[in-house]
């Protein structure tokens, strides 16, 4: 049998288990094509809104690229690609596995017989309801969020969910700020995933125009921030450098800061409140300040039962810190929900407490409930009092 035979008879064997729901598997391997870096693909059949495809799943050294094709495109890919580009290919299927190999101007088709192995259901994969629908957008490909085809990369899936959960949170909340043209800064913006994303959304899809400021400390990125503002066409998006603390917030309708470490959390908080803004919210990252306070053990002794095993005093020193941060919001004038935005999959640092100016209640009521955290816990002051001046 010559070498075209064996990838045509290859090529059907694939076309039918595909057509019949029998393919569990295709891998091709032995790359020695034009792309750098290629390691080997991976294919299986889903369903989509368009029909049936053969996803494949392209494995780099640094990065997998997904791509979805039809049967037909996939049998055209397969006959090219033996020919020219892959040494190896193996089709897994309910009753046969199917190895091709090709060395020099050998080729071999290896066939073995299986039992007992189910079908695969074509899984669908199917694109979500997600805030950011045009994975063409220059600022996703230049945050290494999709690669040069527009899908999302897959070592980039859990960033993504998270940027297009966090702006279908943020979206509305600042929606509802009677701003006609609201002024959001994000403090500690690093390279900006949020702000990019939140204000796509709210010029492209919401068609609200919006002013967003990320603050960064580093001024290469922020540098990186400006030019990549200016060349996907966000007239109302820029970076700053400056620390938290710091930068004049003045006039600020919302203050966002995500996984602000430790006290920069306290300190994107009190800008906030300082500048008088319609929302904070910010989604905390390291806990340090309040457990030292806890750890000198002052603590009340029925507490112990927690504080003494290392797991849970990690766990409870940040419920505390954002319990106390959340309390002080409300002494501050401002309603607050503490909630996990994304699932602790994704990341461990996931919650999220967003405040929101008036009907707080109590003012000397939330004071009282400070005083009385501090001393069952031992603490003798949070850092975002010292900033408010409690």
């Amino acid at each position: 049998m010559s070498a075209p035979d064996r990838i045509a008879e290859f090529v059907t064997a694939f076309g039918n288990a595909f057509a019949d729901g029998s393919m569990v598997r295709l891998k091709l391997g032995g790359y020695h094509g034009p792309e750098a870096d290629l390691k080997s693909v991976e294919g299986r059949k889903v369903a989509i809104k368009a029909g049936e495809r053969l996803s494949l799943v392209f494995r780099y050294k640094t990065r997998d690229i997904t791509k979805n094709l039809t049967p037909e495109e996939a049998a055209a890919f397969l006959s090219e690609g033996l020919t020219e580009h892959y040494r190896s290919a193996r089709l897994e299927t309910t009753g046969f596995d199917l190895q091709f190999e090709r060395q020099g101007d050998k080729q071999r088709l290896k066939r073995s017989d299986v039992a007992g192995r189910e079908a695969v259901e074509a899984s669908h994969d199917r694109a979500k309801n997600r805030a950011l629908t045009d994975t063409s957008s220059i600022w996703l490909q230049a945050l290494g969020i999709t690669g040069k085809d527009g899908q999302v990369r897959n070592d980039a899936q859990d960033k993504f969910r998270q940027i297009n959960k966090m702006v279908e949170i943020f979206a509305p909340l600042i929606q509802q700020l009677k701003a006609e043209n609201p002024r959001i800064v994000d403090m500690g913006a690093g390279k900006g995933y949020l702000d990019f994303a939140l204000y796509d959304y709210l010029a492209n899809r919401a068609g609200q125009d919006a002013e967003i400021i990320g603050v960064e400390l580093r001024p290469a990125l922020v540098e990186a921030g400006n030019a990549l503002a200016a060349k996907s066409g966000f007239g109302g998006l820029r970076f700053e450098a400056g620390s938290i603390l710091d930068y004049d917030a003045s006039g600020a309708d919302a203050v966002i800061a995500l996984h602000a470490c430790d006290t920069a959390t306290d300190d994107a908080i009190y800008q906030g409140i300082k500048a008088g803004a319609g929302l904070i919210a910010v989604a905390p990252c390291c806990h340090k300040q309040i457990r030292r306070q806890i750890e000198a053990g002052t603590a009340d002794d029925r507490l112990d039962f927690l504080l003494r095993h290392g797991t849970f005093m990690e766990k409870q020193a940040e419920m505390v810190t954002d319990g106390l941060r959340a309390l002080l919001l409300e002494a501050s004038g401002y309603r607050t929900k503490v909630f996990e935005f994304v699932s602790d999959a994704h990341t461990p640092k996931n919650n999220l407490i967003v405040a929101q100016k008036g009907n707080a209640g109590s003012r000397q009521a939330a004071l009282d409930r400070i005083a009385a955290v501090k001393a069952m816990f031992g603490i003798k002051q949070h850092y975002l009092e010292g900033l408010l001046g409690l």
